[in-house]
Formats: C-alpha cells, sequence, structure tokens
C-alpha cells in the first residue's frame, strides 16, 4: 500500500492516543498525593505542586489548564482534577515522552525564571516566576488565582450560573459530589434535575453531555446543544459537538463547530485544532490543514492529542513535502505507544525515507 493511501486511511480511524487518566479519576489524584507524601520525605525531584482557585466562583468540573512559559514560548501543559490541583512533572519536548533520569536537573536548567499560569478563556490568571528555590528545596508553588476578564468574547465557564436558582444549583453540586465519589449514575440524575429546575444551565448542559458521550451520543449532542443554545459565548460545547461530528465523519459540521470556538477563543486547544485539521484535510483543504495541525502541536508540548503529529504527516505527504513528513512521523514514532500501529508507522517512515534518499 502507498504511504499517501495507507496514512489518509489511518487519519480517520486511527490510531488512537495514549490512554490519558481523567484529572478528575482516581489515578490522577493519586498522582498528586503521591508526589505530596514524596516531597514530605524529601524524595522528590522533577516534579513542582499546585493549585487552582477561582475568584467568586466555584471550580468547573472539567479540567483546566495550566501551562509553564519560557520567554513566550509554552513548554509544558497540565491539567488541574476537580479540587484544583496540578501537578508539573518535566518532560523533554522534543525527545521521547516520558520522565528523564536527570528530570530534576533538568527543571532546574530550563525552568528557572519561567512563568506558571492558568490558561482558561475568559479569564485571567495570576503568575508565578519560577526560583531555583522552587526547583530545588520546596516544589510546592503559591496557589493561581482565576479572574473574570470581564470582555466579550468566549469563556470556558459559563456565565449562566450566576443565575441558577438555589434548588438548581443544590442539585447541580450534588452531582458534582457524585462524581468524585465514583457515582456516574447519581451524578447523571442530579445533573437531568438541574436542567430541569434550570433550563438556562449550560455548564450542567455540558457535565450531562460528557457523561452521556459513551453509552448515548445522540442523547449528548442534544445536551452540547442546549448548552450552546442557552449560552452562545460558552466555548467548551462547540469543541464537544465537533468532536461528535468527527466521529460522525460529518466533516463540514466538524469544522462548523472548530470554527465557532476559535472565534470564541483564538488560542484553541490541542483538541480543537486537531479537530479543525482533521476536517480540512478530509474536505482537501491540505494548506489549511497543514497550518491547524501545526498550532496543534505548538499548543501541545506534552502530545496530549498525539494524532495531531500523525495528522500533519499525512497533510505533508499530500503536499509532496516528504522530508518535513518524514521528520513528524519520526517524532510521533517516539512518543506513540507499543501496539499494533507501531510496526505499520515503521514501515510508512520506511516508504518516505526512499522517497527522500537522494537518487543514484
Amino acid at each position: 500500500m502507498q504511504v499517501r493511501q495507507a496514512a489518509a486511511q489511518r487519519t480517520v480511524t486511527g490510531p488512537t492516543a495514549a490512554p490519558i487518566y481523567r484529572p478528575d479519576s482516581i489515578q490522577y489524584s493519586g498522582l498528586y498525593d503521591y508526589w505530596t507524601m514524596m516531597s514530605a520525605q524529601g524524595r522528590a525531584g522533577g516534579v513542582l505542586l499546585g493549585k487552582l482557585a477561582m475568584e467568586g466562583e466555584p471550580l468547573p468540573w472539567q479540567p483546566l489548564l495550566v501551562a509553564v512559559d519560557c520567554k513566550g514560548s509554552v513548554v509544558n501543559l497540565t491539567q488541574t482534577d476537580l479540587q484544583g490541583k496540578y501537578v508539573i512533572t518535566f518532560v523533554e519536548t522534543h525527545g521521547p515522552q516520558g520522565i528523564p533520569a536527570d528530570a530534576g536537573r533538568q527543571m532546574e536548567v530550563k525552568y528557572e525564571g519561567c512563568v506558571v499560569r492558568a490558561s482558561v478563556a475568559g479569564f485571567r490568571s495570576s503568575s508565578i516566576t519560577l526560583t531555583i528555590r522552587n526547583l530545588r528545596d520546596d516544589p510546592n508553588l503559591p496557589a493561581i488565582t482565576l479572574s473574570p476578564e470581564g470582555r466579550s468574547g468566549g469563556t470556558e465557564i459559563s456565565t449562566t450560573t450566576h443565575a441558577a436558582p438555589a434548588s438548581a444549583m443544590k442539585a447541580f453540586e450534588k452531582a458534582r459530589e457524585d462524581w468524585l465519589n465514583q457515582n456516574p449514575g447519581g451524578a447523571e440524575k442530579n445533573l437531568k434535575k438541574a436542567v430541569q429546575l434550570y433550563p438556562a444551565f449550560a455548564q450542567a448542559w455540558l457535565q450531562l453531555g460528557e457523561l452521556q458521550e459513551t453509552s448515548d451520543p445522540q442523547a449528548a449532542k442534544d445536551s452540547f446543544t442546549k448548552a450552546m443554545a442557552a449560552d452562545p459565548q460558552f466555548v467548551l460545547p462547540y469543541e464537544q459537538l465537533a468532536g461528535l461530528a468527527a466521529q460522525a465523519q460529518n466533516w463540514p459540521g466538524t469544522l462548523d463547530n472548530t470554527s465557532r470556538a476559535l472565534e470564541l477563543d483564538p488560542d484553541g486547544t490541542p483538541q480543537v485544532w486537531y479537530y479543525d485539521a482533521l476536517a480540512k484535510f478530509q474536505m482537501g483543504k491540505s494548506d489549511a490543514a497543514a497550518v491547524s495541525a501545526a498550532k496543534a502541536l505548538a499548543v501541545d508540548p506534552r502530545h496530549s492529542v498525539q494524532q495531531s503529529e500523525y495528522l500533519l504527516a499525512v497533510v505533508l505527504i499530500r503536499k509532496a513535502d516528504y522530508a518535513a513528513a518524514l521528520q513528524h512521523m519520526k517524532n510521533y514514532l517516539s512518543y506513540m505507544p507499543a501496539g499494533t500501529h507501531v510496526d505499520m508507522v515503521k514501515q510508512e517512515i520506511a516508504q518516505l525515507e526512499r522517497k527522500v534518499a537522494p537518487s543514484k
């Protein structure tokens, strides 16, 4: 099979990203607690621990992004859990995925003077400048605070929550408690109660859709659509709808939702930029797809959406830029999880190497 044909087919159906624990899962929260214990014993290295708080707002259900910015470039990205806790572990941006053996030293050398801040549309974030003390002696960072920007544009936390009556908020908070206690059935029941009591509760509609997504995609789509209708400035429902449209291979629908999300939040997220690139590629817009895929990589230093690198390689193959495609394919191979697709990617790399090699 030609590399172009194989790559184009796999862009839609695979490969998938490595399993990543949800930030609100036991596994992820356990990571924070583990590093806290290790730090207390003086055995932690190559890690920073922090918490995120919101001014006048309860923390949302969805994970919030926290970035490490070095001289204007995001070199690390992590997520909060439901309590707003986050862990930053050092990962070499351009190397194989994983924590290097000398992570502590690497972090000291490369992160001193860098800034840690949250990245949440519609909110201003306080920032923390990393010092050698943080990196060597005390990994516990001061709290980061988010406050509303008070501007027009998109937001990752719906303003409709402020207007929710007490009865709807009580059901919403009970749903959150159920979810924390690993009771998704109870969470779904209370979210349905919340939106029944307050049909304009966009945040509750979003969370309900996320719970429905695996078992009932159509119900999830209806919930996300209602969240969008209740608060057109709420960014997250557009991303969720783009994902559902991509699963259905509805590429115009995918592009419509990513375009609306990026109008509200031009910085975008790795997932939005990936869906945007994928839809453009499938619609024959190779140049635009390459731009979006490159942006997906630029805002995703930890490769949380691993398909972005592969997709960019595929787009470059279509554009006959085999040397650049080869480099991205090799990058992808360096951090992709072990599995059935590894051999296929190696075969594609071999085909590209033959195309790039000078003819004798």
